[in-house]
C-alpha cells in the first residue's frame, strides 16, 4: 500500500484504546488485500503480513463494524468528486424460460398431465 493510500485510509479505521498492543493496522491492511488479490486461504498469507488469525479477525472485525463501507463511501466520493466516475449503469433483466423438452429432455409418449383434461379425467 502506498504512502498516500495510507493517509486516504487511516483516519478511517477505528481507534481501538483499550486491551494489549495490537499489530500495525497498516500491516494488517495489506495482509487482507493481499488475501483476496491472491484468492489463498487465510492460512496461506505470507507470515510477513502478520499471524492469518489476526488478519481473520481484524477482517471480520471492521466489515461487522463497516469500516470497508466507509472506506468504500469516501474513495467513490473521492473519485466522483474528480470527476473519475461514470454514474451510468445498464442493467439487463431479461429472462428467459423453456420447458425442459426445449433443452432436449426425452419426451415420454402417451404420457399427459394428470389436470390436462386427457382420458379418465372428469
Amino acid at each position: 500500500m502506498s504512502d498516500a493510500e495510507w493517509e486516504f485510509v487511516l483516519p478511517l479505521l477505528p481507534v481501538s484504546l483499550r486491551g494489549r498492543r495490537r499489530l500495525v493496522d497498516r500491516t494488517v491492511l495489506n495482509g487482507i488485500v493481499r488475501k483476496f488479490r491472491i484468492g489463498t486461504a487465510w492460512r496461506d498469507v505470507p507470515e510477513r503480513c502478520g499471524p492469518w488469525a489476526t488478519l481473520h479477525t481484524r477482517f471480520r472485525r471492521w466489515a461487522l463494524d463497516g469500516t470497508f463501507e466507509r472506506m468504500l463511501r469516501s474513495a467513490q466520493a473521492s473519485a466522483d468528486a474528480a470527476g473519475d466516475i461514470d454514474w451510468l449503469i445498464s442493467v439487463d433483466s431479461t429472462v428467459v424460460r423453456a420447458y425442459q423438452h426445449a433443452a432436449g429432455a426425452q419426451k415420454i409418449r402417451g404420457a399427459t398431465a394428470p389436470d390436462s383434461g386427457g382420458p379418465g379425467t372428469a
